[in-house]
């Protein structure tokens, strides 16, 4: 068969046009990263990570750290006890809808200045001049604990479930002791550690898994639950919309009070928005991307988490006790083995392992680059060990192992009993709102020139801020609160004693005498010799 010359013309066309788009693209891309640069360099430093994470990943990153399904599956008992279905469904709506206004907040702010460092930089650069090295250096220790915190308790959270699993797997003949579970959280972070050690365009690449599964495993289970659940245990409409129920072990409670306690489950779920602040040095076109990827993923995360809520509420059964009870240890297993059996739990919360175990790896990542880039700015000890970027993969490995050892440290407190690793779940909230809410008033109150991003809220911007500071002072006073009334050593909240521990620990070693933080920490440090004269355009692409 003869070609027409007709024919070969077209082809060429075609050809030529692929080609001409082609490098369309790439200039684009050239000029994105080109971009993205000279707002690194404008802020004082030069690029030292490969920006491989597009738009789509910068998404698909924050999103899958929030982990959405395994974090409901590892928070649930802070919404059973306090008022059941309608704590589940309703507390949950209530609690999002004022996290979106903390996400819009950030948002404004990450479009403003992306760099890795996000909260304290923001910090210094908005603060009255009086104030700002104390309250940047407060907010950057406060971010680390956060996130340290955060991945440890995460850590914790994947090796119950593990656990969980093999107590399911021999019918309860096998119920883990602290050691062992603790045994599988060391193993964990260790195999974490190289995950986050990978170069950057791996981790990107990850990502489309991540989110993969992220999304179609909730889908699973909003369709499959409601088919595969006896018809004992399904719940009608008034019951799962509407009834409010408290366990025996956790009364003593108004029931108001005990439904503002529920709030605890989606302020544990909805978190970790604020990771692709810390990738910003990593991305494409941060100065977009990043603020939408946490606005996207605060909607979208909220919105699927409601729909998880309300099919449990419509498939757990009326007898709550007996799932908080069960044996098996994990409220959210002992639901799926009432609907799914013992195989069909064991395939499900494989999957939900899984997707814990993509939440560890973003988390352990999120915590280096924060700790990375205030080591970069002098604020850690050992400083000039942490920031060193691996020439091989252009990680900061130091980071990520300073990260996970911090974290194993923090795993030691489960053998001081269950109330005092509690902390460690709410220090990790506590430490975050912290470093969120400085920056944000500072933004209004520092008396500092604010330039925004090409993402902003405008005039809404001022009351979107104060609604975002009321409720996480609200949310920190909530988190403070023992579990029932008239607390023993025992069943004492410690979160106090904790943040209050760690913030005094701060400030003892900021004015310390000779040594401390106020004789040498002076905020951001540049990086770039002389900003005006580098070629922010040729830096990493």
């Amino acid at each position: 068969m003869t070609t027409s010359p007709t024919e070969t013309k077209k082809s060429a066309s075609f050809v030529q046009v692929d080609e001409l788009r082609l490098d369309r693209r790439l200039e684009c891309d050239t000029e994105t990263v080109a971009s993205d640069n000279a707002a690194l360099a404008a802020l004082g430093y030069k690029q030292e990570f490969k920006r491989a994470f597009s738009s789509l990943e910068v998404f698909a990153f924050s999103f899958s750290l929030a982990g959405i399904f395994p974090s409901i599956a590892t928070v649930l008992i802070f919404a059973l006890p306090y008022g059941g279905p309608v704590s589940m469904v309703w507390g949950w709506a209530i609690a999002v809808f004022f996290i979106f206004f903390t996400g819009l907040a950030l948002a404004e702010l990450a479009s403003s200045a992306p760099t890795s460092g996000g909260l304290y930089y923001w910090t210094w650069d908005l603060a009255s001049p009086r104030w700002r090295n104390l309250l940047s250096w407060v907010v950057g220790y406060t971010n680390c604990m956060g996130l340290v915190a955060g991945f440890a308790s995460v850590e914790w959270g994947l090796a119950v479930q593990i656990m969980a699993a093999v107590t399911i797997g021999t019918d309860n003949r096998f119920v883990p002791t602290t050691a062992q579970t603790f045994a599988v959280y060391v193993a964990l972070l260790i195999v974490h550690g190289f995950l986050s050690s990978l170069a950057t365009s791996a981790i990107a690449l990850l990502q489309t898994l991540y989110v993969a599964v992220n999304t179609l495993l909730p889908l699973a289970v909003v369709i499959a639950m409601p088919i595969a659940t006896p018809k004992e245990f399904k719940n009608t409409a008034s019951y799962a919309f509407g009834a409010f129920t408290t366990s025996r072990a956790e009364s003593g409670w108004p029931d108001g009070f005990a439904f503002v306690l529920s709030f605890l489950a989606p302020l544990y779920v909805i978190s970790g928005f604020e990771s692709s602040i810390h990738m910003s040095e990593e991305a494409h076109n941060a100065r977009t991307a990043v603020p939408w990827a946490i606005v996207r993923t605060v909607g979208i995360s909220s919105l699927i988490g409601w729909v998880v809520n309300v099919v449990f509420a419509f498939c757990m059964g009326t007898d709550l006790q007996s799932i908080i009870d069960d044996p098996i240890g994990q409220p959210t297993a002992t639901i799926f083995f009432n609907s799914f059996g013992r195989n069909g739990t064991l395939a499900l919360w494989s999957m939900v392992a899984f997707a814990q175990f993509m939440v560890g790896a973003n988390g352990l990542t999120v915590a280096s680059r924060q700790m990375f880039a205030f080591a970069r700015d002098r604020g850690l000890p050992f400083s000039g060990i942490i920031y060193r970027m691996n020439k091989r993969t252009q990680t900061p490995v130091n980071a990520v192992w300073a990260s996970a050892f911090v974290s194993f440290l923090l795993g030691l407190l489960v053998f001081a009993g269950p109330t005092t690793y509690s902390a460690i779940f709410t220090i990790a909230l506590a430490g975050q709102y912290t470093a969120f809410a400085i920056p944000m008033a500072c933004r209004f109150l520092g008396g500092q020139k604010w330039v925004p991003g090409p993402f902003t809220l405008g005039r809404f911007g001022l009351p979107v801020t104060i609604i975002a500071i009321m409720w996480m002072t609200f949310a920190m006073v909530i988190l403070a609160f023992p579990a029932r009334p008239g607390p023993t050593a025992e069943s004492m909240n410690y979160m106090v004693v904790v943040y209050c521990g760690w913030i005094g620990l701060c400030l003892i070693y900021y004015y310390f005498p000779v040594y401390g933080g106020a004789h040498w920490f002076r905020g951001p440090q540049k990086t770039l010799q002389d900003r005006d004269q580098v070629e922010v355009g040729r830096g990493s692409a």
